[in-house]
């Protein structure tokens, strides 16, 4: 769905959607490109989806944007490319880790290698997954609702280029 998702160039990056995939494509080092799905807002909902990088090395990362707000509040599930994962909450554009970094044996390093990722959010609990393999919980009341989303960073002096496929979002209902 084309129109479901907020698309463009800006100066360091590129974010387009191709046949059932999403590219966020990063030319310049130290650039944050994301991208946002307009609906639907949830706040009970289980999330998967495919990260395949093409172009990843080192710290660069990429991910999902969970109960996102604004631009400037949302839950980050970030995975690097040298195999770590962890958990942001970003409140009006401060960050902090309710989950640090974790080395992490479910996410292999580097490209051109895909992760399914898979996110159950319900009330104050989320649960996280990385190719059906669990990885840890993180309870937290800040935010409830909100869309969701997609991003990659290049923290290096490369090029990251991340496609997300296969999106699957199944709204819990009490």
């Amino acid at each position: 769905e084309p129109d479901q998702w907020i698309l463009g160039s800006t100066s360091s990056g590129n974010i387009s959607l191709g046949v059932n995939e999403l590219t966020i494509a990063i030319a310049e080092p130290g650039a944050y490109e994301y991208s946002i799905r307009k609906e639907p807002i949830l706040g009970d909902y289980h999330i998967e989806i495919t990260t395949s990088p093409t172009l990843c090395q080192g710290e660069d990362q990429y991910g999902l944007l969970l109960r996102m707000s604004s631009s400037g509040t949302f839950y980050r599930y970030a995975l690097s490319c040298d195999g770590r994962v962890r958990l942001d909450r970003v409140i009006q554009s401060t960050a902090t880790s309710p989950q640090p970094w974790i080395q992490n044996n479910s996410i292999p390093p580097g490209a051109p290698i895909p992760s399914r990722l898979n996110v159950q959010l319900h009330g104050e609990e989320m649960r996280f997954f990385i190719n059906d393999q669990y990885q840890f919980t993180v309870t937290d009341p800040a935010l409830q609702i909100g869309n969701i989303g997609v991003f990659a960073r290049s923290l290096g002096d490369n090029a990251v280029t991340v496609n997300f496929s296969n999106l699957i979002v199944r709204e819990i209902i009490q």
